[in-house]
């Protein structure tokens, strides 16, 4: 399914979730549907910092970390409009989540645990991780953010299925919002969807 014609983005699409939702591979699927830009913001902070995220963590700490999380996505934000796929705890800091809801429409990815396990298990690259058993990890992260990635704009399950499934219901949930952007008379630049 493609994006519907018209679609006008006029607004950071910004998806967050935990590790392992498909942030990042259905962002990629979902800016080329839209005709944007897509911008991995763990990406951006590692080019920012000159080392790995994992480097971060161990040399400065996870708080370090979330303050140089919350300035890039805040200079991400202030772009043209694109698909932003944020770090698993970015959308926890009250600051991004203020930011995000100004400058842009929060979707979450939501993942059961055994898709998240099953996912993850792929990379060595989780910080969190490495802490204790991924299962017990998970299901604590899940318990302490899923209400708060319950604030988003929008919900949408991320299930095992091919990635584009996903990303049609993503649409799917996207399209009236940006219609009723739209509809308000926003002078912002517009940005059509590939036909």
């Amino acid at each position: 399914m493609s994006a519907p014609s018209g679609l006008v983005v006029t607004k950071c699409i910004v998806l967050v979730g935990l590790m392992g939702a498909g942030k990042s591979s259905i962002g990629r699927r979902l800016a080329q549907r839209l005709g944007l830009a897509f911008v991995d913001a763990d990406h951006e902070i590692e080019q920012a910092a000159g080392c790995s995220i994992e480097d971060m963590f161990q040399r400065h700490g996870e708080a370090y970390f979330r303050d140089g999380e919350r300035r890039v996505i805040a200079r991400l934000l202030d772009r043209p409009p694109h698909v932003l796929a944020t770090g698993g705890g970015a959308f926890m800091d009250p600051q991004t989540r203020s930011s995000i809801a100004a400058k842009g429409i929060s979707v979450w990815l939501r993942a059961d645990i055994e898709l998240l396990l099953e996912r993850t298990a792929r990379r060595n690259n989780r910080p969190l991780l490495k802490k204790g058993d991924p299962r017990d990890i998970l299901e604590r992260l899940m318990n302490e953010r899923y209400p708060v990635y319950a604030l988003a704009d929008i919900c949408v399950d991320s299930g095992p299925g091919p990635a584009d499934e996903t990303v049609d219901r993503v649409i799917a949930e996207l399209t009236p919002r940006l219609a009723a952007v739209a509809g308000e008379g926003d002078s912002t630049p517009r940005v059509a969807s590939a036909p």
